[in-house]
């Protein structure tokens, strides 16, 4: 029922995580209503960031350069790594701005069942940075599940005899959580990571 052009848009839409049909035709008639200049821009944001973006040739976050803004910033703290599952991740400590080490992006978490193994998840790379920078400690930013359990301790032992502290993000029952909808995984992370009441 729609004009080709603007079925094309609909469709075009609908390839971006979480638009559905009706989404997808409020954001092509919202389309019609932009300035040419604002399409244009719209346009060539997509087309640029298809054709500039790519991951750090150190560390795996995306960027334009061949370095990313953290690893080509020699002011951060040249001990400590973080060790991320994503770059989203990076880019949402970055705007939180409490860590000041440097990061390294992985290609995943290891997932038997899906069929992500060790060696599908860039492992050698990190090895590679953790070697060539000399870190001190190594933080592992994983999501609290079995596939971050799984992937955390896979490096914690490549990672033995490196004299190289590990660590991870503290996790647990957060705050305004009713306790009888917490997972049983965060109840026993919780129980273990309990703390001094101060």
């Amino acid at each position: 029922m729609y004009p080709e052009s603007i079925k094309n848009l609909i469709e075009s839409f609908k390839f971006l995580p979480g638009i559905g049909e009706k989404t997808a035709e409020r954001m092509a008639f919202a389309s019609l209503d932009l300035e040419e200049e604002q399409v244009e821009l719209f346009s060539q944001s997509l087309v640029d960031v298809k054709e500039k973006i790519h991951k750090c040739s150190k560390c795996g976050t995306l960027t334009e350069n061949d370095l990313c803004f953290v690893c080509s910033d020699d002011t951060r703290d040249k001990k400590i790594l973080c060790v991320v599952e994503d770059t989203k991740n990076v880019f949402l400590f970055e705007k939180i701005g409490m860590f000041h080490g440097y990061y390294h992006v992985l290609d995943g978490l290891i997932s038997p069942l899906d069929g992500v193994n060790p060696e599908d998840i860039g492992l050698d790379k990190l090895i590679d940075h953790i070697n060539d920078d000399s870190f001190e400690e190594v933080v592992f930013a994983f999501r609290p599940s079995i596939e971050g359990e799984t992937t955390a301790l896979y490096i914690k032992r490549i990672l033995d005899g490196m004299n190289i502290r590990v660590t991870r993000l503290a996790s647990g029952v957060p705050i305004g959580a009713d306790m009888e909808y917490v997972d049983s995984l965060t109840l026993e992370r919780a129980l273990k990571d309990r703390k001094e009441v101060e």
